[in-house]
């Protein structure tokens, strides 16, 4: 899409969504070297704001961040990064994509960013990486936002996510990819879907298409090995020492009701919230309701906040 297409796209989404931000804007782009790969980051907002970082769930990309970034940046400077192996950021040559590693390039886009006390938000896997950032670098931040995930693995969920990445990474036209991806999530609209999944496809020399995500970190999906790496993370979540917010998606199958209590109650002070009408991609299912817990807790934890 051009930039003219993408504007097109995020007024549409907004009126949609039910969203009236004051200035609908594209983001500017960014390439950071860090741990030696090449990370693409998305940023809107003034530079001197209090900044908040958003790291995106397993073979998605930082566009699935678009409308809330627009929304929050008229008060925030807004960073969402394109994980290592994921949408225009580069593949990693040894195929790590371990939450140690991954977290590392958190911590290197702060550091090269020179982000003072941000609020990180992580969805799925990355949230997975927030969680283990948070661990181990509490008091650098002003608060962690934890969206529909957490250490304690649901099969049935993750079957689901595996079998949509494994099956199908070849398909004739942007029109099988959207129609397969319907069939996953059938919340989302077809006519705006088509132009999301473009951020997250790319044309083969054959003229067919397939995703931007390395498709070689499908061990990842190895349900034992990741519920392994998970059950590690609990050792992460009792180091969590800043203000932090859960957000479960009503319908999730992913993190079910009883995941997100636990976790609640392993992180005293902690805040619960469940966005209704929304499943596993809270922030593309119900963008509004996610905004809704999302701006006061920010605003909360940025309230000390100080360049």
């Amino acid at each position: 899409m051009n930039d003219a297409e993408q504007l097109e796209h995020l007024n549409e989404t907004m009126q949609i969504a039910g969203l009236s931000p004051r200035n609908v804007v594209l983001p500017a782009e960014r390439q950071l070297i860090v741990n030696n790969i090449r990370l693409h980051l998305l940023e809107w907002g003034p530079p001197d704001a209090p900044p908040i970082v958003f790291m995106h769930g397993g073979n998605l990309n930082a566009h699935t961040w678009d409308l809330t970034c627009v929304v929050l940046s008229d008060r925030y400077r807004c960073i969402a990064v394109d994980m290592r192996g994921h949408g225009d950021s580069e593949w990693a040559a040894d195929v790590d994509y371990s939450f140690p590693t991954m977290e590392a390039d958190l911590k290197g886009v702060i550091d090269a960013l020179e982000l003072h006390m941000p609020v990180v938000v992580g969805m799925s896997y990355g949230g997975l990486v927030s969680i283990k950032f948070a661990g181990d670098h509490s008091a650098e931040m002003s608060g962690l936002v934890i969206v529909d995930t957490g250490p304690d693995i649901r099969t049935h969920g993750a079957e689901e996510i595996r079998e949509f990445t494994q099956n199908d990474q070849i398909m004739d036209s942007v029109e099988d990819f959207v129609n397969r991806a319907i069939r996953f999530n059938s919340r989302r609209r077809p006519e705006l879907l088509r132009r999301s999944l473009l951020h997250n496809l790319r044309m083969l020399p054959s003229g067919r298409w397939t995703w931007k995500w390395d498709w070689r970190r499908l061990h990842d999906y190895d349900l034992k090995v990741l519920g392994e790496q998970m059950a590690v993370l609990w050792q992460s979540v009792v180091l969590i020492a800043c203000p932090t917010l859960i957000v479960r998606g009503e319908y999730s199958n992913v993190f079910l009701p009883e995941d997100a209590e636990k976790l609640s109650a392993a992180l005293p002070g902690s805040k619960l919230e469940v966005v209704a009408n929304s499943g596993h991609t809270v922030q593309g299912d119900n963008v509004s309701g996610l905004l809704d817990v999302l701006e006061p807790f920010v605003s909360g934890a940025f309230a000390a906040w100080t360049p």
